[in-house]
């Protein structure tokens, strides 16, 4: 890898609050942004963070609750590059779950993860190391000795964290539990 990397899970969302699913594109980039409280998540995150800086480079998913997220860090940091929108890095795809109690993937999908298969018509794991691995394929031809901000969702991370240490996937929730909300890793 040419450059340093930080992964950044987005603040509490609306979504968190009613503790649902939103992993649709037309639910989740128009609607179910950040709640108050993670509006000061993301500001005490990053007022903590001495890595990232003005020439930090911010690429995020682009539903709410991560472009706002991405926003607040981006005017924070008074980063000189806008932000970037990559659909690499929106949520995991949960299907028939959208709108449903977030338990359901607590219970059936990770338990299916670490199986190796996907739970009903729900994004497998190996889909989401993929469309990772593109991304930072793509990013390292593009960037050299960058600091890197990926501003993302809780099963995106602890799947990129599996493929930045080669590990399968599948164990992404055993070896890499969820960030905290607006929690900032360096990887690289």
């Amino acid at each position: 890898m040419n450059n340093t990397y930080f992964f950044m899970r987005h603040g509490q969302s609306t979504a968190n609050v009613r503790k649902i699913i939103v992993s649709f594109p037309e639910n989740g980039i128009a609607h179910f942004g950040l709640s108050t409280l993670g509006k000061k998540q993301v500001i005490s995150s990053i007022s903590k963070n001495k890595d990232l800086d003005k020439d930090t480079i911010i690429y995020a998913s682009d539903f709410k609750r991560a472009k706002e997220t991405a926003e607040i860090v981006h005017n924070h940091i008074n980063a000189n590059n806008p932000i970037v929108f990559s659909k690499n890095l929106r949520e995991r795809n949960f299907n028939q779950l959208e709108k449903t109690n977030y338990s359901s993937y607590f219970f059936k999908v990770w338990e299916f993860d670490l199986l190796g298969r996907s739970f009903k018509d729900i994004e497998s794991v190996y889909s989401i190391a993929d469309r990772f691995k593109e991304l930072i394929i793509d990013l390292d031809k593009k960037y050299s000795r960058k600091k890197i901000l990926l501003v993302s969702h809780g099963d995106v991370i602890s799947v990129g964290l599996t493929v930045f240490n080669k590990k399968d996937p599948k164990y992404h929730h055993k070896l890499f539990f969820m960030l905290e909300n607006a929690e900032i890793i360096k990887v690289k």
